[in-house]
């Protein structure tokens, strides 16, 4: 059986995404390689196994597009209103708190943050099927 381990994207600035990975959600560099014209750093947490990639490619200087086929990676909280009012007062911007219903129940409540590079990640409440 496969099990999901890692999701990669690509940056300009090491620092500034690490930075920002770091406060918005606990992120930290768990392994760093450096290769003659790229580098990867891997990060996360003790919340999870799973691992965000970052690959810095030597020489880049133009942002990357994230195109129409990137739509976001998601992570959980235990608190939601506590992690948008946490993000708002480090000066990340989230987006505003949305709760989504289907067939009159909640299915989640959830907000999306951008990241220096311009990737959209959404932050759910853990309920239901997002734990």
């Amino acid at each position: 059986m496969a099990k999901a381990i890692h999701s990669m994207i690509r940056v300009i600035d090491e620092a500034r995404a690490v930075d920002f990975y770091g406060k918005a959600f606990d992120l930290a560099v768990a392994e760093r390689l450096d290769f003659e014209t790229f580098t990867l750093v891997y990060l996360s947490n003790g919340e999870s196994d799973f691992e965000l990639e970052l690959t810095i490619n030597q020489g880049r200087q133009e942002p990357y597009a994230p195109g129409d086929g990137y739509g976001h990676f998601a992570v959980s909280v235990a608190d939601l209103d506590s992690e948008h009012a946490r993000l708002t007062q480090l000066g990340l911007e989230p987006g505003k708190i949305v709760d989504f219903h289907r067939e009159g129940a909640l299915l989640a409540r959830f907000f999306f943050i951008t990241d220096p590079d311009g990737y959209k990640i959404e932050v759910l409440q853990r309920h239901g099927r997002f734990r």
